[in-house]
């Protein structure tokens, strides 16, 4: 009886242990935000709910007619372009910087695309999972043109006023630590008020990205004022993120993201998408869904790809929109120009 007993106990823990493993492989189980399987619950709520900033030019931002617009606004719009052939089928979320990953893990956006730096802790402890990077940039400070400070060095004894949540909080205190330049920081938890106190001169610099001071700049009073120093003070490649432990919705966001940059490098463009519908080229073929399908593996439309182009163009196309020679900021392509022109920017083969 006592050896029928142990039997039964020990069968008891084996399938029990079974059990766990088992249910520890499922996709998108390890994570609240995936356990019903992120990409089929945006289709079935027919939108995609992403989280932006929502008061950056150029990145995202929203007009007097509740209008959003920006290169994140874009990578939004082509993740909808991609699952329902329509760009606007998008609910945006504005959400700070502190509140942002917090939003994604409990699901209540599907997606962030919110100028988010990728970094080791982000990817790891915080569970995100990263596309490729949409924007390489970098930490920089500006400070009024006539305040005599040049470099990091002459901060001695004066004031920065950055946001907390970021890592432009960590990088400063990391560059001034290396320089042994004793400052103040002036931390705030809102970004405008954080710009709104160096307008009126509470603190001495301001510090973020460089592509945001530059964004930022252009609804100071009087621009021209103000300067930003040449130093840089990190790598910021900002690049949009879902919750982790999803493995198909991560690579639907992800080979979205590539598409804009495929569709470049090809030379695929809005206005003469449609001069490509009877290419030969193989290549091209596959990109576009009319061979392979390769859109099906990722539970997408064979012509997703072709879909993203259509709606709201090619990585250049965005840029240009967004951030070109054409609009205020009025940003250099510089790192975000394609490998094959010098720059960055690289998709894996759509093959």
């Amino acid at each position: 009886m006592v050896r029928k007993f142990s039997l039964l106990c020990a069968s008891l823990l084996v399938a029990s242990a079974l059990a766990s493993c088992s249910s520890s492989n499922q996709p998108g189980t390890d994570n609240p935000a995936n356990a019903e399987g992120r990409l089929q619950k945006v289709l079935s709520q027919q939108k995609v709910r992403c989280g932006i900033s929502g008061e950056l030019p150029g990145f995202s931002f929203v007009d007097e007619q509740s209008n959003y617009s920006g290169l994140d606004v874009d990578i939004c719009r082509a993740i909808a372009a991609a699952l329902f052939d329509d760009p606007n089928a998008v609910e945006y979320r504005p959400l700070n910087a502190k509140e942002r990953f917090t939003a994604v893990q409990t699901g209540e956006v599907d997606v962030l695309s919110r100028n988010t730096t990728w970094t080791l802790d982000r990817d790891s402890s915080v569970r995100m999972a990263f596309a490729p990077v949409v924007f390489y940039d970098g930490q920089g400070i500006m400070v009024k043109a006539d305040s005599g400070i040049k470099t990091l060095k002459d901060f001695q004894n004066r004031t920065v006023c950055t946001q907390t949540g970021t890592t432009n909080e960590k990088n400063l205190a990391d560059q001034m630590r290396k320089l042994k330049v004793t400052y103040k920081p002036v931390v705030y938890e809102d970004i405008n008020a954080a710009y709104a106190a160096y307008a009126e001169g509470r603190c001495d610099g301001v510090t973020s990205d460089r592509s945001q001071l530059v964004s930022r700049r252009t609804s100071l009073p009087q621009p021209e004022s103000h300067v930003i120093l040449d130093e840089v003070m990190s790598k910021e490649p900002l690049a949009p993120a879902v919750a982790d432990g999803d493995s198909q919705w991560a690579d639907v966001v992800r080979w979205v993201v590539n598409a804009t940059i495929e569709a470049e490098e090809l030379g695929i463009k809005q206005d003469n998408l449609e001069s490509f519908a009877n290419s030969e080229d193989p290549v091209i073929k596959r990109f576009l869904g009319k061979e392979d399908e390769l859109g099906k593996s990722l539970g997408l439309s064979p012509d997703f790809a072709a879909r993203v182009v259509k709606h709201v163009g090619n990585y250049g196309e965005i840029y240009e929109r967004n951030l070109g020679p054409n609009t205020k900021l009025n940003l250099p392509r510089g790192q975000n120009q394609l490998w094959s022109q010098g720059g960055l920017l690289y998709s894996p083969p759509f093959r």
